[in-house]
């Protein structure tokens, strides 16, 4: 049997206000965003600026491949037992500028008060994969010992390499710093009106190990300068746009607490600590044939700070609602924006704020 369908045929009222209701629906969908629909007010927008390479970087640019990259161990120690940092604050520094960066340095040990993830705890986890010839890892303890304020500037304002181990022994000499063979490193931080040599023009920090005919032992120490007044196109980078720039090109980022130079400070001064705990006696962890002058975990990471790095981008990093760049979390609610660290096991630039 066969069965006739009947077809349907809309009056005219009915299509006019089909189509008025369709003409609203549209109306409403045009104006509505996905961020008027969520709850999640602090919710960060990712960007992947593009900025002019860093002239201290110039050499480093590795673009996180691993068939250019042979590092190797040289069967030297690692930083595996508990850390103490031994903080040397030379010159003048304002109580904000100690707190902002003895709270990044607290948020590296995994047993302070877990921030969110991204966090610096979750960064400083690529670092202790690497290990030595017993098998031990880097240690995920990192505490703050003592601190020592050298405010007479006990060896001038101009200092030389050999000038920062002897600031370190003048500390070393002083109650309450000790030397602590086991676990200790010296970090030396020189405030904005201290010259330090090559800093600037070939180095933002450094480290290496102290000479016991100066300080009477041998110890891991890294050096970070403040570069407020000298050259924050260069050491604040991405915070602040090269001269040679001229006005030109993009602009820099705004720093997460709102310090241009600490901020930027902070970067290097993760950068060092994860060389010198990889490679303390520059024995250990490090690529190329020199250890004069290695190439370390986070030298070959330069400019890398994000998914996508590379090519002169500094990958996809987070903005707030303030404008602020970060792409780690730290304690208390701080927020950084810190480099990433050769991954031994992913043969790879590596960073917990990775997009895939």
């Amino acid at each position: 049997m066969q069965i006739r369908r009947r077809r349907f045929r809309p009056s005219v009222p009915f299509l006019i206000l089909l189509l008025l209701q369709l003409s609203c629906y549209l109306r409403v969908s045009a104006s509505s965003s996905p961020t008027s629909e969520t709850l999640n007010l602090d919710k960060p927008e990712y960007f992947n600026p593009k900025l002019p390479v860093s002239p201290l970087a110039a050499s480093n640019r590795f673009e996180g491949s691993s068939n250019l990259i042979h590092l190797r161990y040289h069967m030297g120690p690692v930083l595996s037992s508990p850390i103490n940092i031994y903080l040397i604050w030379y010159g003048l520094w304002t109580p904000p500028q100690k707190l902002l960066i003895k709270d990044f340095l607290l948020s590296i040990s995994a047993s302070h008060r877990a921030a969110p993830s991204p966090s610096v705890s979750d960064w400083w986890s690529t670092v202790t994969l690497y290990t030595d010839q017993t098998n031990s890892n880097i240690s995920r303890s990192v505490a703050i010992a003592r601190e020592y304020d050298d405010l007479r500037y006990s060896i001038g304002k101009n200092l030389t390499r050999l000038g920062i181990q002897q600031v370190i022994n003048n500390a070393v000499k002083s109650a309450p710093f000790q030397v602590d063979h086991k676990n200790g490193i010296y970090l030396v931080l020189s405030s904005s009106d201290v010259t330090v040599q090559d800093f600037c023009r070939a180095a933002c920090g450094f480290h290496y190990f102290t000479f016991p005919s100066i300080v009477g032992h041998t110890l891991p120490y890294a050096w970070v300068g403040n570069s407020e007044k000298q050259c924050p196109g260069m050491c604040a980078y991405p915070f602040a746009v090269p001269s040679y720039m001229g006005g030109g090109g993009p602009g820099a980022m705004s720093p997460p607490n709102g310090d241009v130079a600490l901020d930027g400070m902070i970067s290097v001064i993760a950068h060092e600590l994860a060389e010198l705990s990889s490679n303390p006696l520059i024995n250990a962890w490090y690529a190329g044939e020199d250890p004069t002058a290695p190439q370390e975990i986070g030298d070959l990471c330069e400019g890398y700070y994000g998914s996508g790095a590379g090519g002169g981008y500094m990958g996809q990093v987070m903005k707030d609602r303030a404008g602020k760049t970060y792409n780690l979390h730290g304690r208390g609610g701080r927020k950084f924006l810190v480099q990433w660290v050769w991954s031994p096991v992913l043969q790879a630039c590596a960073g917990p704020n990775a997009l895939n």
